[in-house]
């Protein structure tokens, strides 16, 4: 492993050599909006030493007023040159932890929130490793709401498009990617019209954290340039499909991977088993955080291959986990698949609580339920309830109060974080529920 202050010296050399003008420090709010301040190069070597101050009182959920205070430090493991920038003047940007004066981790800051999580997987030996299929929109420019956005396309799932405005938006966007290090499974049009998903190649949970940061930023620049308006909303339209960021994860124990059993029947291991058990019986708890927005739960509500029961199953894309199929002779492609989880979530805070709702299922030896290889959505009530199979929070609201009392949510994310989450997202839904909306309008403005 290279030394921090190797990787340090990379940096400083990199700039002079590239004649890097500006360096972007990127942080993250609670809500997991991408924060950023720009300083000169010459800053640089001081903000590795002590860092760049703040008013964290500003930044939503890290502090109060009297204890606004905060230092963000850059992570020299993150540099890279944003390439939509100007090259003849380039812009790098690195991610930030966030301290308190003392230097002590910042408890509100999402990043060292999951960075508390892996290390607690690392004590067990376990590294995390995370492989998301992040779905978007692209829609005509403007978009003036309330009006409906206009899809860019009317192609539908693998759909090869030829013509339009957004004909190598993919391939424009998958370069920037891989030129800021973050490697491209592979990409295709999704079911919806304008739907697109770009699925990104495994890595460990803080670098995959930092990676869809990135790809956000990237998919809409990208998609500016171009006249575009790029949408990570869960559900945009009513009549087409969600916005997913299915996940796929898996536990490696040095080179080895966990979840792996020659023996077993889906090749899933205990330890793999004991790790669903856990999402599964803390799914409820952590919908709230996976699923942030009154607006997750258009997406989860509208069935087809957005999950609403808790259940696992084998290639059954109805379930809210599913164990892919086991590809011959190659036991580290053994993982579990989470489908709840929507591109607008903050995934430091997502990636934390799964990861710790799985190791609790491995520390309590949590027995794994019978898997339903039947269309759950085609059940009924009373098939379902006589199979186990319970629903996920069906609103922000009952979210909230499912996880308002999670003891694992709450030590997940720590006081601060905890509550300013919960506080937050109880304004967005009574802001919410005091909305006339235009299905009520339609409805009963003529009728009562």
């Amino acid at each position: 492993m290279v030394s921090m202050d190797k990787q340090i010296e990379f940096v400083l050399r990199s700039m002079e050599e590239r004649d890097v003008r500006f360096v972007r420090l990127w942080f993250t709010d609670v809500l997991g909006f991408l924060k950023s301040v720009a300083i000169s190069p010459a800053e640089v070597e001081g903000a590795f030493e002590e860092g760049i101050g703040f008013d964290g009182s500003a930044i939503e959920g890290f502090a109060r007023v009297y204890e606004s205070d905060m230092i963000a430090r850059p992570d020299p493991t993150t540099f890279q040159i944003l390439p939509w920038r100007n090259q003849d003047k380039p812009t790098a940007r690195m991610f930030c932890d966030i301290a308190l004066p003392d230097g002590s981790p910042s408890y509100a800051d999402p990043r060292f929130v999951l960075k508390r999580a892996l290390k607690r997987a690392g004590e067990k030996g376990f590294t995390f490793y995370i492989h998301p299929e992040i779905e978007f929109y692209l829609f005509r420019s403007p978009v003036e709401p309330p009006n409906p956005p206009i899809p860019l396309d009317t192609a539908g799932y693998f759909d090869h498009t030829s013509l339009g405005d957004g004909s190598d938006f993919r391939r424009r966007a998958i370069t920037m990617l891989e030129q800021m290090g973050i490697s491209v499974e592979f990409s295709h049009h999704e079911a919806g019209p304008g739907q697109h998903e770009i699925d990104l190649r495994y890595a460990d949970a803080l670098a995959t954290a930092d990676n869809i940061m990135t790809f956000r930023v990237v998919v809409r620049e990208v998609a500016a340039a171009r006249g575009i308006h790029a949408s990570f909303m869960p559900k945009p339209l009513m009549d087409a499909p969600g916005s997913g960021m299915h996940t796929h994860m898996s536990l490696f124990d040095g080179d080895h991977n966990a979840f792996y059993d020659a023996a077993d029947e889906y090749h899933l291991s205990r330890i793999g088993r004991q790790f669903v058990a856990g999402v599964l019986a803390h799914a409820g708890e952590i919908t709230a955080v996976t699923n942030q927005w009154v607006n997750s739960y258009r997406r989860l509500a509208a069935g087809a291959e957005a999950p609403a029961y808790i259940c696992w199953g084998r290639n059954n894309r109805s379930a809210l986990v599913r164990v892919p199929g086991y590809k011959p002779d190659k036991s580290a492609s053994v993982r579990i698949e989470l489908r709840s989880l929507d591109p607008a979530t903050n995934p430091y805070l997502a990636y934390a609580l799964i990861l710790n709702a799985g190791l609790d299922g491995i520390e309590q030896g949590m027995e794994l339920p019978p898997g339903a290889e039947d269309d759950v959505w085609s059940l009924s009530d009373r098939e379902r309830k006589a199979m186990g199979i319970t629903p996920l929070p069906r609103s922000l609201h009952e979210a909230l109060d499912v996880m308002e009392s999670s003891e694992l949510v709450a030590s997940t994310l720590g006081e601060h974080v905890f509550d300013y989450f919960l506080r937050n997202k109880r304004a967005e839904f009574d802001e919410y529920r005091r909305q006339v909306t235009p299905w009520e309008l339609s409805k009963l403005l003529n009728v009562l």
